[in-house]
């Protein structure tokens, strides 16, 4: 590595066996080694062996530059600089230092900077080089979060092209090594470093569910357990803020301090809880306590087994935070908590039959999460869809496409996909696109500081508990909690613009256009979204009369069709126009509705119907169109069907079945495929469903009768067959094969029924009494008369004595009537 200057020999007069006794120390050399032969290396080394801390201070004290360390979590980078300036007798600033959003402690002196991924990603956007920066350590990186994933592909990209001499490492708890390395290394792997934890055994419990208990309560009930069965603190996971609330709640009663500790706590809230306090403490906290965080005190751990991470429904325009399992990896890291400094205990809310069914790893962020932000900084770095990287996950075409339609919209890329100035603006933002977007725009019709405040809430939705947005700025403006003010006022001095007119759900609307929603009717609590999807609005809201929302942040939980607004202003048909213009739409429409043609000039926003008025001639081809769908979605039954139309097409179905080509198909399928063949006529004339009505179906079919062969229709498939009587009854053709039904007595003679197509099909018979009543069924009229004629005749000799039933049918002349002196038997 590079060396030289009193910087470099002031940090190796540092002593480094003075530094904690953790299992890293005896790689540290190692490390120092490898990476200065070799440049990248991967360090596998699980939680709690000092990786964080030591080894970015081992790196720096062989260097003259820079040394960055990238953490996934703000929370983790203030912790990780804070420890590595205790472990120097200094205080945070001076040689080790932090930069997150919002909140930058570095100095002229700083050697080792912890920074967030997502900030890390913006710098090397600004500075490819990264002048000044001799080595990057990726904290982390089993942990797959987008930001991290996309940091690693761009500075493989950078150190490929601009900085050769960058050293790189990988830092992980968990992970597939040699993939990692394969990727980190590029055409020559990167050597790998393992170093092997120092835990103590842990014990596990598991702890069912009860009939109907929600998981707060059922964490809760573990906690309690861990208090009586175990001593030291208790780290206790849960998935999120809202559930840390709720569970503080239900041990409100217990002997022992309870804290919470989740990203979204104040700097003082997060130091208190990653303190040892005078008391026993239960601290319930969210995934951030999993690797990169060490929580003294702790000999139990209480995992529920839950994780939030993010989603995105495409197909409903939905996208935040979801609820899952966690996987057997981070499962096993939170065990480890318990046995990092004694034998601890582990309560884990789940059935033991069901560990084995956890997934073994976390699924990626990259391949789940909306893609926006990443489109748009791939866009700045100047790949669009991202080839030429190396990605340990590729984004996935779909969701990359998607964020780049948003980014679009934004005016944050052209046609082609290459970044704007405007794009730009809202990159160096650092926000959601969305939220970038949505101050910029907003801030020149509210001003700068109402437009912050907005964006601050719709980016933290955590910071007011209720639905209502403008009740919940009304709050936070009065009480001025100190994480809001500071965050307000770092995004209000990024923008310009005067003082407007207050209105926050204008602003919500800039950053979600799609979520603009209109109650379905009067009283409804259910609401339609421009985007097309329908949320509902929770009782006690207080926005129940409103006909109009922007909603902000919204989802949807499984198995249930609508999603639940969780954050809204009330709005009106006015902003929407102003805020969506883009989603505006006047068009002439002509479509089947209710079962008749229906045209109306419709003006929508998106999906929301806005008016719509009788269209008074619409264009024929419209009509005809609308046409189509109706018999497509009515069925062909609308047309008229009368006896000859049934009989003609049983027969042509007939054909078709039994001999194929040319007899056409002519079921519903076939009919509705081929219209204009052999119903274009009566289409072009139809303007609704009575001229349907009128339309001869049997008329329409002969035009796909197929010509010469059309001329043996008769012959092949008679619509009505001459039996020895003289009568001519119809062929049934609707069962295969067909039915000829006719009184016994008006076959006699008959030894043999005629068969049809050519000879291929016999015809069943369907004999009938004199009362048309069925007395047999036959295909075989030579076998009925030998054997079953003579029970048949007993049978009708007795009900109708007036008619003749000889013993011989052949000796008596087929008749219609009762033939009194014929043959008498």
């Amino acid at each position: 590595m590079p060396g030289g200057g009193p910087l470099a020999a002031d940090w190796v007069a540092m002593k480094l066996p003075e530094l904690p006794d953790l299992p890293v120390r005896g790689v540290l050399d190692r490390v120092v080694e490898v990476l200065a032969e070799r440049e990248t290396a991967v360090l596998v080394a699980p939680p709690g062996t000092g990786k964080t801390t030591l080894v970015p201070l081992a790196l720096a004290a062989g260097t003259s530059g820079r040394v960055l360390v990238a953490e996934p979590r703000r929370l983790a980078a203030r912790a990780a600089a804070g420890r590595m300036a205790d472990l120097l007798g200094e205080s945070v600033g001076e040689s080790v230092g932090y930069s997150v959003r919002g909140d930058r402690r570095v100095g002229k002196a700083t050697r080792v900077e912890v920074v967030t991924s997502g900030l890390l990603v913006r710098r090397l956007q600004g500075d490819p080089e990264l002048a000044g920066v001799d080595a990057v350590i990726l904290d982390e990186c089993h942990e797959r979060h987008l930001d991290a994933d996309l940091l690693l592909a761009l500075l493989l990209d950078a150190r490929a092209g601009l900085r050769p001499d960058l050293r790189v490492l990988a830092m992980s708890a968990t992970v597939a090594a040699e993939r990692l390395s394969a990727l980190v290394g590029g055409e020559r792997a990167a050597p790998v470093l393992r170093v092997e934890g120092r835990a103590y055994p842990v014990d596990l419990t598991y702890v069912a569910p009860l009939p109907r208990e929600r998981a707060e309560a059922q964490v809760a009930r573990a906690t309690r357990a861990a208090l009586a069965g175990a001593d030291g603190d208790v780290l206790v996971f849960l998935p999120g803020a809202a559930e840390i609330r709720r569970t503080a709640a239900l041990l409100d009663d217990v002997s022992a301090d309870v804290v919470p500790l989740h990203g979204r706590l104040s700097n003082a809230g997060q130091d208190a809880a990653l303190r040892s306090g005078p008391r026993r403490r239960v601290v319930l906290s969210t995934s951030v306590a999993e690797s990169s965080l060490t929580v003294p005190g702790v000999r139990a751990v209480v995992d529920s087994g839950l994780a939030r991470v993010p989603r995105i429904d495409r197909g409903r325009g939905l996208s935040g935070l979801a609820t899952v399992r966690v996987s057997a990896a981070v499962a096993d890291q939170r065990a480890g908590r318990a046995g990092r400094e004694a034998p601890g205990r582990v309560w884990r809310c789940w059935p033991e039959h069901e560990h084995s069914t956890l997934p073994a790893y976390p699924e990626p962020e990259i391949r789940t999460a909306d893609l926006t932000r990443l489109a748009l900084e791939l866009a700045c770095w100047g790949t669009a869809d991202g080839h030429g990287l190396a990605w340990w996950d590729a984004p996935p075409p779909g969701g990359l496409a998607a964020g780049r339609k948003v980014l679009r919209a934004l005016g944050a890329v052209d046609a082609n996909g290459a970044v704007t100035d405007r794009g730009r603006r809202i990159a160096r933002i650092g926000l959601h696109p969305r939220l970038a977007r949505a101050l910029l725009d907003g801030a020149a019709e509210v001003g700068a500081r109402a437009a912050a405040e907005v964006v601050t809430v719709l980016d933290d939705d955590t910071l007011t508990p209720g639905v209502d947005l403008v009740t919940g700025l009304r709050a936070l403006r009065r009480e001025r909690p100190a994480r809001w003010r500071r965050e307000v006022e770092r995004l209000a001095g990024l923008v310009e613009g005067a003082d407007g007119v207050d209105d926050p759900a204008f602003v919500v609307a800039l950053a979600h256009p799609e979520r603009l929603a209109r109650r379905r009717g009067p009283g409804s609590a259910s609401y339609l979204m421009a985007g097309g999807t329908a949320v509902t609005l929770p009782p006690g809201s207080g926005m129940g009369e409103a006909e109009w929302l922007a909603v902000g942040v919204a989802t949807r939980d499984p198995g249930r069709s609508e999603g639940r607004v969780r954050l809204a202003a009330v709005a009106d048909e006015q902003l929407a126009r102003r805020a969506a213009a883009n989603l505006l739409t006047t068009v002439d429409e002509v479509d089947w509705v209710d079962g008749d043609v229906v045209a109306r000039r419709i003006e929508r926003l998106g999906s929301i119907v806005l008016s719509e008025k009788p269209l008074r001639d619409p264009g024929r081809a419209l009509i005809t169109a609308a046409v189509r769908r109706g018999l497509a979605s009515t069925g062909l039954g609308v047309l008229r069907w009368d006896s000859d139309a049934v009989a003609l097409r049983g027969r042509l179905e007939f054909l078709h079945r039994t001999i194929g080509e040319p007899w056409p198909a002519v079921d519903d399928a076939a009919l509705l495929a081929d219209l204009d063949r052999w119903l274009g006529p009566e289409l072009g004339a139809a303007r609704g469903r009575a001229d349907l009505e009128r339309v001869d179906a049997g008329q329409a079919l002969r035009r796909l009768l197929p010509w010469p062969e059309a001329a043996r229709l008769d012959e092949l498939a008679p619509e009505r067959m001459t039996v020895p009587s003289g009568s001519r009854p119809r062929l049934d053709y609707s069962t295969d094969p067909p039915v000829l039904a006719v009184k016994v007595q008006e076959i006699f003679g008959w030894t043999d029924a005629p068969r049809l197509a050519g000879g291929r099909v016999p015809i069943v018979l369907h004999l009938l009494s004199p009362a048309q009543r069925p007395v047999a069924v036959t295909a075989d009229l030579a076998s009925f008369w030998r054997t079953g004629w003579p029970q048949v005749r007993a049978d009708l000799r007795g009900r109708y004595p007036k008619h003749a039933w000889p013993e011989d049918p052949a000796t008596v002349p087929a008749h219609r009537g009762t033939a009194r002196n014929a043959g008498r038997g």
